[in-house]
């Protein structure tokens, strides 16, 4: 039995109003796989985009056990009590084998989670590509939509994870613990290079001295990097999250990148080239979707990966055979690009 939807217009208007429980609706709605589902998601963001675009959208990622939770819950908390609304959505990982997942991100913000100026949506990630939920983006627009003037995406901090995220955010914050040695050796050169901003957390009590040997280390690190689109060399700040400890200068970084790239036109540079790679990620998912739910390729499906598993066949052959069985004009339309071209 089909479940029961209230109309369009019941979230449009909800969310409109910043009611935060059709804003959860909403997601739910983006998140959910059933094609009436997202038909219904889709019409929503469809209307409510005039709406959307005006917040300051912020990645935070982070090697285990820097306290990127704790991080976000003081920074959120220190945003709001500068009157800024803040909606977090926080990636949490799922299980490869049931695809469940933990959730446990409100219970890791406490503070920020009884915070009425604030809204957590822990999302799993249901095994989808980086660790990144798919519908993140649409929830970001959502949030947009219903007000919020930061929002925050927490990464699981893993793989590809960070290169999704920068694709959606204005700002992409790196978080550090305050020992640089190993750990400086250990970074992928391509997160630093991501990273818009470093700051090193817990430089608090016997840690201090090391926040400051670290804050040198990173920044003659970030050196070596070329300055990027936005004409900004990342800068390195130290804090505490537990202590609350220089949150203000974060923010106040935060702040001098947003006003200098949208003076320099970086700022809607980034934002147009996300939203057209968001319409291609769109497109080869919807075309993924359509191939293997054709009647054909399930038929075949199984014969080929047999094919494939006995060493036998080449795994390109079999897949541009598998793709002729779907769509019989592809090979021709193949030769006509390139011949094109």
């Amino acid at each position: 039995m089909a479940r029961k939807r209230l109309p369009a217009s019941y979230y449009i208007d909800g969310i409109k109003k910043g009611d935060r429980l059709v804003l959860s609706q909403a997601i739910t709605l983006a998140e959910s796989t059933r094609p009436s589902d997202r038909e219904l998601a889709s019409t929503i963001i469809e209307e409510l985009m005039p709406l959307t675009g005006k917040a300051f959208r912020i990645g935070i990622t982070g090697v285990p056990g820097v306290g990127k939770s704790t991080f976000i819950d003081a920074f959120g908390s220190f945003l709001t009590g500068q009157g800024n609304s803040v909606a977090v959505l926080a990636i949490d990982p799922s299980s490869q084998r049931s695809q469940g997942s933990i959730l446990g991100d409100k219970t890791r913000m406490d503070q920020l989670a009884h915070d009425p100026k604030a809204y957590i949506r822990p999302s799993p990630t249901g095994g989808s590509l980086g660790g990144v939920a798919q519908k993140t983006r649409e929830s970001l627009l959502l949030c947009e939509a219903a007000g919020y003037e930061v929002i925050i995406v927490e990464t699981v901090g893993v793989g590809q994870s960070e290169v999704t995220v920068h694709g959606m955010v204005d700002f992409f914050l790196l978080l550090m613990l305050p020992n640089a040695g190993d750990e400086l050796q250990g970074i992928k050169k391509g997160i630093m290079e991501m990273a818009d901003g470093l700051v090193i957390n817990k430089s608090d009590g016997e840690y201090e001295a090391a926040a400051r040997r670290a804050m040198v280390h990173y920044s003659q690190a970030l050196r070596l990097f070329p300055i990027g689109g936005s004409g900004l060399r990342p800068k390195v700040i130290s804090c505490s999250a537990l202590k609350g400890k220089n949150l203000n200068a974060v923010w106040e970084n935060l702040q001098n990148y947003r006003d200098r790239t949208q003076e320099n036109g970086y700022w809607q540079e980034r934002r147009q080239s996300q939203a057209v790679e968001w319409l291609e990620e769109t497109l080869t998912h919807q075309l993924k979707e359509l191939f293997f739910k054709n009647p054909t390729v399930k038929e075949k499906l199984g014969t080929f990966r047999q094919m494939a598993a006995s060493g036998m066949h080449s795994p390109i052959h079999l897949g541009e055979q598998l793709v002729k069985e779907w769509h019989p004009d592809s090979s021709e339309n193949s030769a006509k690009i390139a011949k094109d071209s």
